[in-house]
């Protein structure tokens, strides 16, 4: 007796390969470093000729709750808080009472080095924007080989 296989556990395979390779490719995104929190906060890196400027979305989040380091090439961002709900109204009790933590880790790897003393930082309406002045560098210079 010939037996039949499931077709939808093939596709249930399929798909579980598939998220293994997307997960994969973009921990391997050069210059973006993802941390293991489903919850990203969205960054933006741009790069111009004298600086580089990255705006990262913290919604929810006061300036207070936020960190920021850098080194000659990477940036870490990290904001946590707690928020809670309080109702006391009169000599009513509490029936429900309700709180949330909230923490985002987030670490880019910069493409040069920046001059980590003249770094700036400014949060507006829940973006931070970190603008990052690049080090000249020495020009590179082809080397005779003897």
């Amino acid at each position: 007796m010939l037996s039949r296989s499931d077709p939808l556990e093939n596709v249930e395979q399929l798909i579980e390969g598939m998220d293994r390779q997307i997960e994969a490719a973009t921990r391997s995104w050069p210059g973006v470093e993802f941390t293991d929190d489903e919850d990203h906060a969205p960054i933006d890196l741009v790069a111009y000729d004298d600086e580089f400027v990255v705006i990262i979305g913290l919604p929810g989040f006061d300036r207070e709750d936020v960190s920021v380091t850098v080194t000659d090439h990477t940036l870490r961002v990290s904001a946590e808080h707690d928020e809670s709900t309080e109702v006391h109204e009169g000599d009513e009790r509490v029936v429900r009472r309700e709180r949330r933590h909230e923490s985002v880790q987030r670490s880019i790897t910069l493409p040069d080095e920046v001059d980590v003393d003249s770094v700036t930082a400014r949060m507006t309406n829940g973006v931070l924007t970190v603008t990052l002045p690049r080090i000249e560098g020495e020009p590179s210079r082809e080397i005779d080989i003897e």
